[in-house]
């Protein structure tokens, strides 16, 4: 005791009363809701799928961490919001993350250390092309699980985005719009569920890869709801004509931003025009909607594009949609292209909160499995809020949200033979919430 209150921190005095701090509180954690996304990956099998496409080639002998326990404890830490592997220094002893990735009991130590930084980036610059696939396949796969009966119709948004480099990683180049050395990720997304991330240099178009990507998917998601109506989805870069022949031809519709050009100014002026007219005379802002049959010089034939003309307090706004859909102007720009502005917070979400833009090792396969690692977090998290948040004030909220109000919980942990116990704060001010959703979690299956 004597030794505990010489190394204790003497803060002010509260009034009369010293106040003492010091490190002897036994074995706490702050992050002991991560036990709910242990919960979650129970639920829909996550980890263990993810676990069958990586061949492990050690000697079992010599194995001390299995490679669940590894992709458990770096993914369940990106989710935690730790997205460095130095912070597996310390974590590798927090009791929590120990439980989550369920670690497999030392009799001679019962609080065996998690895997190192320096074990987990062999893991990371061993996995092969031939695994990254398989996993890839896994988002889709889980995507296709989390319905419980076909959908009757499917949007599937494409966009890319930079994932900024500061290193000599392999495949880096420098990207003129972005301005800086980067990657170009492509993502595809269904409403909240991600269903593709794949890293690619910069040096590429950004529609590169888009329409194998949606062969791949479309063959799949027919081969298990067969009924489906599949329009696919994205911003200017994504009008190609080879990709839209090959949805034409393949009762694929789809929806694409299209850039201004001299042609299509010509076209809209009239419409412009009347916005202009109507402007000056109410100083409200301005919609107007009209259609026209366009071909580029590159293109295969005609197709019907959509053109807004607005006008601003800021000046004019033009804007230009191709599409297959027959919906009125107005209502297809509104309803079936604005809301793939959406997808933009889910990748934010991925990039500013669950570090997709972490891809500082020097060999792109290791950046791509990493990418795929911050995909797999995001499942879990979003698996958790569609589901077992559905209805509460956290329903739509953004992961980074959802991590500090039930997985960033302060609990003491104790050990015995027989039992782990968790003791949360008694003033925590979200345990209805958490009550709750471990409850839903825990349910026995109808």
């Amino acid at each position: 005791m004597t030794e505990c209150i010489s190394k204790a921190i003497q803060f002010t005095r509260v009034k009369r009363r010293q106040v003492v701090a010091n490190f002897d509180g036994g074995r706490l954690t702050t992050d002991a809701g991560v036990l709910l996304l242990r919960e979650v990956d129970r639920q829909i099998g996550l980890l263990d799928a993810i676990n069958d496409c990586l061949p492990d080639p050690r000697d079992p002998r010599f194995i001390i961490h299995n490679q669940r326990e590894m992709l458990a404890q770096r993914i369940f830490s990106i989710a935690l919001g730790y997205e460095d592997l130095n912070d597996q220094q310390t974590l590798r002893d927090d009791p929590a993350l120990q439980i989550a990735a369920e670690k497999a009991p030392d009799p001679a130590d019962p609080h065996a250390p998690l895997a190192s930084p320096s074990t987990l980036c062999r893991l990371e610059n061993r996995v092969a092309r031939k695994a990254l696939v398989k996993m890839s396949r896994v988002l889709v796969e889980q995507f296709l699980a989390a319905h419980t009966t076909p959908p009757e119709e499917i949007i599937l948004d494409f966009d890319a985005t930079d994932d900024a480099v500061h290193g000599q990683q392999e495949q880096r180049f420098y990207h003129g719009y972005y301005r800086h050395y980067c990657f170009l990720p492509l993502y595809v997304f269904c409403g909240g569920h991600l269903l593709v991330a794949l890293l690619r240099p910069s040096k590429i178009d950004g529609a590169k890869y888009a329409r194998a990507i949606t062969k791949l998917l479309v063959e799949r998601i027919r081969q298990q709801w067969p009924e489906v109506k599949i329009i696919i989805r994205g911003d200017s870069g994504f009008c190609r004509w080879r990709l839209m022949r090959w949805c034409e031809s393949h009762s694929v519709d789809y929806v694409f931003g299209i850039g201004k050009n001299k042609v299509l100014e010509r076209r809209i002026a009239p419409l412009m025009e009347q916005a202009e007219a109507a402007f000056s005379e109410t100083g409200q802002k301005q919609r107007l909607f009209g259609e026209t049959d366009y071909a580029a010089g590159t293109w295969d034939r005609s197709r019907r594009v959509i053109m807004k003309a607005e006008r601003l307090e800021a000046g004019p706004n033009r804007r230009f949609v191709v599409t297959t859909l027959t919906d009125s102007s107005q209502s297809l720009y509104d309803s079936r292209y604005t809301p793939r502005g959406d997808m933009e917070n889910r990748i934010k979400e991925q990039q500013l909160m669950l570090f997709a833009d972490r891809t500082s090792c020097q060999d792109f396969l290791a950046n791509q499995f990493r990418l795929l690692l911050s995909s797999f977090a995001y499942v879990l998290l979003h698996a958790m809020r569609d589901v077992y948040l559905s209805g509460t004030d956290l329903a739509t909220a953004q992961v980074s949200r959802i991590r500090l109000t039930l997985l960033k919980l302060a609990a003491r942990v104790t050990t015995s033979v027989r039992r782990i116990v968790l003791h949360f704060a008694s003033s925590c001010p979200y345990q209805s919430l958490f009550r709750n959703v471990a409850a839903s979690l825990l349910r026995p299956p109808d």
